[in-house]
This record gives structure tokens, C-alpha cells and sequence, in this order.
């Protein structure tokens, strides 16, 4: 089969954007050339080109087809409306039966023509986040300029422009050129196939495909660190971000001034970074090394001497900026900042970060003697928790919040546990970052992101399908990561119900429980875990529910027992059980009443009646005593004399009171069942 090969090539694209743009234009391409394509299209992306490649059909054959429209008798409008829907005349019609018929013919099409004729339109209505128009008068925007197309089939150039009517499109036309690197090898070559493509550039000082681009940076950047004894401090992100700024990445060594490296590795690896995308390096202790590394575009002349030397004074400047914020921070104690948070909005409906610190100080003394903490040390780990976002430092690299405040803290003598509570609160940030596991941290951690869930549903502002812009969902799942991962037994709903009428915000505890157990369905789901037995009972959220690790003690006995042969048959009769109920229950139901023994005319019921009485006394009392494990072994034990049942006894008798009377004792052994969980939420 042929092979299709297109890049867009032009200044260049934000390395954020490029993936995003690769998949799109596949995507689109896919849906354009469809009846061409057997298999999705392979994609390449980088600074200043995307790609895709592909096999596709020769053309597409001619087709027919009929349509059948209104019938004969049908009014006017009916016919006009199937000939507009259509585009065809009322002499293309013929008449079928009782019916006009439409009969189509579809021209084949050579691929190149097929090509040709969807691919301007595409690139018009490419859906970039951001685009901009440059030069003439052209409405053709692109990311940044689009300077060349190469759109190669089967070894030829399919001829194509972007003009749409008067508009010329900048003049951009299709052709088999492609170019090298902006530096190294600038001048056109001509292509023919993607192997030629590859070939061409990477002898012209490009690799094309981004996961080898990756790879060798990450393999460059060991090694080179190794020279020295090193390694590379962790930062995927950035990986991926240089690999989208460099076409051929060449891995080069910086040293750093003694004089910088008093300051913090955190200060000195988020200014490397942010400002001048170097990675930092550490020792085989992972102590701060006085050096750093980066990934130059271009090899030099002189071997890269010039460009360290470069990037050695551009970072001597950033790290004299650090020093700065470094020591005029420390002049203030970290307490004196408190005050000005009165004047830092939180958020316009709900005050300023002062009056949320206040608030997390009164929440995390109360969490504090349920997870192990002093309510005392808690309150002072509180009421500095948000002081660093006043500093200079801070002001300068947000994304040492916390940071900051703990190194702030442990210079104005706090102690330790207090000072790592500064820092843990905001902890966990995602899925890969570990939990806070100190008992103080636990407790400032817990209230900052209940507070966050409390103020944020209190004013309406809950997560959408389509967006989540003040992290809910991650606050959520740190709640029940911190609770889950450190065994705490802390009932949500209360601490819930507390900040919102402390705050005079709107009751809605209970939505919020909800949304918890929501994400922790999500999070067991991504664990690989029975996600439905979960499900299965977040009905007892009046009770135990808002207590997690309760509650996943309960899951966990009810799970355990359906994965022994047991507890399938106990589910396979709940169901058979559950499924006579429903359809009775329609008919004349309910059927809950009490169950009246004189009316039990067949052993086998009597024997479940007899059952059922010892099971859910002592099922309650092993759930009474939070042993969910000997409970739901006991409702196991309800298993033969239930399949005796149903092979014994006719539920629906002929007379009207048995037949109601083994009703009722169905629904008591729904009932039974209930009592650890709700067993129809039970997926397979």
C-alpha cells in the first residue's frame, strides 16, 4: 500500500503544545482521510515541526447506494425536505412500491485527489490553543508562522496550498522538501518516504521522533553526571520539556559557585529549572551538587566551552537574585508575617488567607488528639502555614510555598515537627508524591484540605465533568490517601459538619461525604481493587461511612468472602432472592412485614426462617463490634439452606397468605444480606 507522509514545518511551537498538536493531527487526519486510512497514523512532533505517517488505500471505489424517502401519498414538504437533506433534484428520484427512492452514485477517487481536497480545510480549522496571524492579509492562523508542507505520497509530492477564495493562505504550498536543523543544516533536501524523511533529518542534525529525542537526553545526562560521581535529581517534567526545545540534544556540565551552595537544593534546583531549564544534580548522599547540567541545541565549535561558560554567568546572576530573597526573608520571623495575610484574598467570597489561617488553627487542634498530635503544637503549625506566601521568595518561585516556611521556620527556632508540618500540609500533590506520615503533619494536613472542600461546595463551586480549577478532586484524594495510608480511624462527617457551621456556610456535609467516596471508588478503581464492593456499601455513610478505614475494613471482609465459592452461591441466591422481590414488588409489594411462622408449611423454609433468626442476631453483633470478618462469614453460613430453599419450595403458592408469608421471608433475607452490604451494587 501506499505510504503518506506529512509534516508542518515552521518557527517554533511551544514544547507544552506539540504532543497535544501531534495527536490532533491525527486525529483530524483520520476522520478526513478515512476511507483511505486501515490503521491510525504514526506521529512525530518537536520544536519546529509535527508530523504523521501512514499506509493508506490507492483510492476509493466507486459506490451506490439507495435511499429510501417519503412514501408516494406523503405531503409536499415531506419530499422537499428528503431532497434538500440529500442535495439532489426531484428528477433523480424514482419510484419504489408506495415509495420514492433516491439512488446515489459516489465517484471513486484517487488517493493523491482525496488528499489534496481535505487536508487545506484541516490545517484551517486546526484547533491550537493559541494561534496568531502574521504578515499580509491573510486569515490563516498557525501557532507560529508555517513556513513549508512536505506532503509526500508513495514516493511523489502531492501539490496542495491553503488558500480558501480570496484568501492566499501566506502561499504555502505542499511539496517534497523538508528541512534540518536552523543552525547546522538549514537548506532544503528533497524527500521521498518517512525512512528517507528520518534518515534525511538525522543527518542534517534532527531527531525527529520525540521518544528517542527523550531517551537520549535522559541517557546523556546520566552518563555526563556520572563523569563526576553524580546523578541527575528526578524532574520527568522538565524532561519532557526540554525534549520539546532541542533538536539535537547535546547533554553539557556547569559548575556552580561555592559562594550559592548555602542556599537551600530545593531554592537552587526550582531557579535552575524555572528560569533556565537546567537540570540539577546530587551525590551519592542526595546532598545539593556544585554542579548542574543542560541540553544545548547545538554541539559548539569549541567543544561547549563557550556555551557553559555562558550558562555559568547567566546562573551565577539567577542565584545572586535567590541570595537576595534568602537573606531578606530571614530578617522577619516568620510569625510577623501572619498579620499581612489579612490583606491577601483567599478567594472574593471567601475572605482572605489571614481568616482561613484561623480557621485551620481551629480545625487542626480539633483533628489533632484524634490522630495522635498535641492540639497545641498543631494550632502554632497552623497559624504558619500560609506565612511564607508574604515572602520574597516565595513572591518570587511559588512553587516553594511550604518550602520555605518550614526553612523559615527552623531559622526562627520552631520546632522541627512544627516546621515539617509547614511543609507537609500541602502534601500530597499527586498521585507519585508520598503523604505526610507525622502526627502533627497528619492533623494540619487534613484540616487545610477540609477546609478547602468546605469553603469551595459551601459557595457552589463544585468539580464539573468538564473542569476542576481549585483542585477538589485532589484534595479529596489526599484526604483519603492520609487517612488510608496512616490507618486512622476519623470520622469525616463531623469534621465537615463543624467547619461549615463555624463558617455560617451551608450545611451540605452530606454532598460532600458523597463526593469523598466518589473519589475513593476512583482511587480503588485506579488501584486495581473491587471498586464495587465499595460501592456496595457507602450506603452506611449515616454510620461508619465518613470513618474510611471502617468503612474499607467493611469492603474488605465483604470482597474476601466473594472471592470463595461460598460467597459466589450466597450472591448468585441474594440475586435469585432480590429478582423474584423486585418483580412481586411491582405487582402487589411490599412484602416487608413480619414473617409468621404458622404459615410455614415446607421444611426447607422453616429451616431458613430458623437460619435466618441466629444469622442476624449474630451478624449484628460482629458488626456492632467492628468484626465485618466474622459477620460476613456468618451470612455465608446462610448459603445451604437458601439453595434448599429454591430447590424445594414454590415461592409463588396458590394460596394468597403463604405466598405473601415467603415474600416476607425472601425480604428478610434481602434484609440479612443488607446488613453488610448492598449486595445488588455487586458488579459480574
Amino acid at each position: 500500500m501506499p505510504e503518506l507522509l506529512l509534516e508542518l514545518f515552521g518557527e517554533e511551537i511551544p514544547a507544552r503544545m506539540q504532543a497535544r498538536a501531534a495527536d490532533d493531527l491525527a486525529r483530524l487526519a483520520g476522520a478526513a482521510l478515512a476511507p483511505l486510512l486501515p490503521q491510525a497514523p504514526m506521529t512525530f512532533h518537536g520544536p519546529r515541526r509535527i508530523a504523521l505517517s501512514c499506509t493508506v488505500a490507492a483510492g476509493v471505489a466507486e459506490t451506490r447506494s439507495s435511499e429510501r424517502g417519503p412514501r408516494i401519498a406523503a405531503p409536499e414538504q415531506a419530499l422537499a425536505g428528503f431532497l434538500r437533506k440529500h442535495g439532489a433534484a426531484r428528477d433523480a428520484l424514482r419510484q419504489e412500491g408506495d415509495f420514492w427512492v433516491l439512488d446515489r452514485i459516489s465517484p471513486g477517487i484517487a488517493a493523491a485527489a482525496l488528499i489534496a481536497r481535505e487536508l487545506p480545510g484541516l490545517l484551517r480549522r486546526f484547533p491550537w490553543p493559541k494561534s496568531m496571524r502574521w504578515g499580509g492579509s491573510s486569515a490563516f492562523t498557525w501557532v507560529r508562522p508555517l513556513r513549508r508542507i512536505l506532503c509526500v505520497l508513495d514516493g511523489a509530492a502531492v501539490p496542495f496550498d491553503l488558500r480558501d477564495g480570496g484568501d492566499d493562505g501566506h502561499g504555502v504550498v505542499a511539496d517534497a522538501l523538508s528541512e534540518g536543523h536552523r543552525f547546522l543544516a538549514p537548506a532544503p533536501f528533497a524527500v521521498r518516504s518517512r525512512a528517507d524523511w528520518q534518515e534525511g533529518l538525522r543527518a542534517r542534525f534532527v531527531i525527529a521522533d520525540a521518544a528517542e529525542r527523550r531517551a537520549r537526553i535522559a541517557a546523556g545526562l546520566r552518563d555526563l553526571a556520572a563523569t563526576e560521581g553524580l546523578h541527575v535529581a528526578e524532574d520527568a517534567g522538565l524532561l519532557d520539556e526540554v525534549t520539546g526545545l532541542v533538536e539535537w540534544p547535546v547533554p553539557m556540565l556547569g559548575r556552580i559557585d561555592a559562594a550559592f551552595m548555602d542556599l537551600p537544593p530545593e531554592v537552587m534546583q526550582v531557579s535552575m529549572r524555572v528560569n533556565q531549564r537546567y537540570f540539577a544534580l546530587r551525590d551519592g548522599a542526595g546532598r545539593a551538587a556544585p554542579y548542574f547540567a543542560f541540553i544545548a541545541n547545538i554541539p559548539g565549535t569549541d567543544g561547549g566551552a563557550a556555551i557553559v561558560a555562558g550558562n555559568e554567568r547567566v546562573l551565577r546572576a539567577r542565584f545572586a537574585d535567590a541570595r537576595h530573597f534568602w537573606d531578606a526573608d530571614r530578617r522577619h520571623r516568620l510569625e510577623s508575617r501572619v498579620a499581612a495575610l489579612d490583606g491577601i484574598t483567599f478567594e472574593a467570597r471567601l475572605g482572605t488567607q489571614g481568616e482561613r489561617v484561623r480557621r485551620l488553627m481551629r480545625l487542626a487542634a480539633m483533628i489533632a488528639p484524634q490522630v495522635g498530635a498535641d492540639p497545641a503544637r498543631a494550632e502554632r503549625a497552623a497559624l504558619l502555614t500560609k506565612a511564607d506566601l508574604v515572602t520574597g521568595m516565595v513572591g518570587e518561585f511559588p512553587e516553594l510555598q511550604g518550602v520555605m516556611g518550614r526553612y523559615y521556620a527552623l531559622h526562627d527556632h520552631e520546632d522541627a515537627d512544627i516546621a515539617d508540618a509547614i511543609r507537609d500540609h500541602y502534601a500530597p500533590k499527586g498521585p507519585a508524591d508520598t503523604v505526610p506520615l507525622a502526627k502533627v503533619s497528619v492533623a494540619v494536613a487534613l484540616a487545610d484540605k477540609i477546609d478547602t472542600l468546605a469553603a469551595f461546595f459551601a459557595i457552589g463551586e463544585k468539580p464539573t465533568g468538564s473542569g476542576d480549577p481549585f483542585a477538589l478532586r485532589r484534595a479529596a484524594l489526599g484526604i483519603l490517601r492520609i487517612v488510608r495510608e496512616n490507618g486512622l480511624r476519623l470520622p469525616l462527617r463531623p469534621l465537615f459538619a463543624d467547619v461549615l457551621h463555624a463558617s455560617g456556610w451551608p450545611i451540605i456535609e452530606e454532598e460532600i461525604c458523597d463526593f469523598l467516596l466518589d473519589r475513593l471508588v476512583v482511587q480503588m478503581r485506579a488501584d486495581g481493587a473491587r471498586y464495587d464492593v465499595v460501592q456496595a456499601v457507602r450506603h452506611f455513610a449515616d454510620g461508619e461511612g465518613s470513618d474510611v478505614t471502617l468503612l474499607l475494613a467493611r469492603a474488605a471482609a465483604v470482597g474476601a468472602m466473594l472471592g470463595t465459592g461460598e460467597g459466589a452461591n450466597l450472591l448468585a441466591g441474594y440475586r435469585r432472592a432480590a429478582n423474584i422481590l423486585r418483580i412481586e414488588e411491582r405487582r402487589d409489594g411490599p412484602h416487608d412485614g413480619p414473617v409468621e411462622a404458622a404459615l410455614l408449611t415446607e421444611p426447607a423454609e422453616e429451616a431458613l426462617f430458623t437460619a435466618l433468626a441466629h444469622v442476624e442476631a449474630d451478624v449484628a453483633h460482629h458488626i456492632a463490634g467492628e468484626n465485618f470478618a466474622a459477620a460476613v462469614e456468618s451470612l455465608a453460613t446462610l448459603r445451604p439452606t437458601l439453595d434448599a430453599f429454591f430447590d424445594r419450595v414454590t415461592v409463588n403458592d396458590p394460596h394468597p397468605e403463604i405466598r405473601r408469608n415467603r415474600l416476607r421471608l425472601l425480604a428478610r433475607v434481602r434484609a440479612a444480606m443488607h446488613l453488610a452490604a448492598d449486595f445488588s451494587k455487586i458488579e459480574g
